[in-house]
């Protein structure tokens, strides 16, 4: 879908949630909210009831990946996370052209 992540930035959506233990950080850029993307046997499905959060900077999701130990990023966030050294490069998946990576802290 191009020209989704073109344009004038928005600020991404970050959630932040504490489960057994666990801090789960999931980013994603606004207008994918709601929007279903396919690529051969993969579907990403940006749902509301997962995706939606507050607005946040990018330096402020940067943070929170800091403390995360599972953490699922969605769209232009992602290019960041791997320039701070969070994601390496190659394990970022394509949907539907939009970049989709996790991370999860063992």
């Amino acid at each position: 879908m191009p020209g989704l992540l073109s344009g004038a930035r928005r600020l991404p959506l970050l959630r932040v949630e504490r489960v057994r233990g666990e801090v789960l950080v999931i980013i994603c850029d606004d207008e994918l909210l709601g929007k279903k993307f396919e690529e051969g046997d993969f579907i990403l499905e940006v749902e509301r009831s997962f995706y939606e959060g507050r607005r946040a900077s990018v330096e402020e999701c940067l943070r929170a990946l800091e403390n995360a130990t599972i953490a699922n990023i969605v769209g232009s966030m992602v290019e960041h996370a791997i320039k701070a050294g969070f994601v390496n490069a190659e394990n970022v998946i394509r949907i539907g052209g939009i970049p989709h990576a996790q991370i999860v802290k063992l």
